[in-house]
């Protein structure tokens, strides 16, 4: 009796959370389902048609070849890579020394690092604006990455990670004669991967997803990610919403794609591993 209330729950359990995971996925599928549907039917229809009678996928090459797509998918690939490069980079640097050595000020620069977190980014994009326009950035690379280079987030979500590695690995590896520079590199980090990889997906989206900063930034259409090229499809076609979805399942997916590759390395690892003896 207590075994079949026991698989009674467990069923209840997964169905409720089976609900849930298909609401929450809905608006994705409905714009996978409208980006593959044919001029003929009708996507204002009551009651409304989840999948396509007739799937095609004629949206995606004329999306593809209405507008210079693949330039804008490069664009973003270059863009949120280097973020991320970047982004991984300076924020190892800066919460490493916040985490393991010991000097003045050292907990209130932490929290005047971590306070800016509440300061919202509309705040702040003018003087960063100003300061890009005075250092020649416009129309570049650089200035799309430049407001990302570093995060109060992610130096916080590191120091963390560090905090949590042995001090017996650190101190075996000076014994060795290791630098302060060789720890961060070959011990430290290697102990923090899952952090790391966690900090890299979270940067790789916002600078994936960005539009606010590279609309403000960018007057060259040569140089415009995936969200400006959206938001340039929507009004090419005058809000063909096949074009549209289409054009959005094009940027939607790499995401996904590197959700899905990444997700097996966010598990707890053996900090261990950065000492081999």
């Amino acid at each position: 009796m207590n075994t079949q209330k026991s698989q009674l729950r467990i069923f209840i359990i997964y169905a409720l959370l089976g609900a849930i995971a298909l609401f929450t996925l809905f608006p994705l599928l409905w714009l996978i389902s409208t980006s593959l549907k044919s001029p003929t039917e009708n996507l204002l229809q009551s009651p409304p048609q989840l999948w396509p009678t007739q799937p095609t996928l004629d949206n995606f090459s004329r999306v593809w070849q209405s507008l210079p797509f693949g330039q804008y998918l490069s664009n973003s690939i270059i863009v949120s890579l280097l973020t991320v490069g970047l982004n991984l980079l300076f924020c190892s640097l800066a919460a490493y020394p916040l985490a393991r050595l010991s000097f003045v000020g050292r907990n209130g620069i932490f929290i005047a690092i971590v306070s800016t977190i509440m300061i919202p980014f509309q705040i702040v994009m003018i003087p960063l604006y100003i300061l890009t326009v005075q250092l020649g950035l416009t129309n570049s690379y650089l200035g799309m990455i430049f407001p990302s280079l570093a995060s109060a987030f992610g130096i916080f979500l590191l120091r963390q990670a560090f905090m949590g590695v042995p001090k017996e690995i650190e101190e075996a590896a000076r014994m060795d004669g290791s630098s302060e520079l060789g720890l961060w590199w070959f011990i430290m980090l290697p102990a923090i991967r899952p952090a790391l990889i966690t900090l890299a997906i979270f940067v790789f989206i916002g600078a994936w997803s960005d539009f606010l900063w590279p609309l403000i930034i960018i007057q060259d259409e040569s140089l415009y990610t995936l969200p400006l090229g959206v938001a340039k499809l929507a009004g090419t076609f005058s809000l063909d919403w096949r074009l549209v979805a289409a054009g959005s399942v094009i940027s939607i997916a790499p995401v996904l794609l590197l959700f899905l590759i990444l997700q097996r390395f966010i598990v707890p690892t053996d900090t261990g591993s950065g000492v081999k003896g």
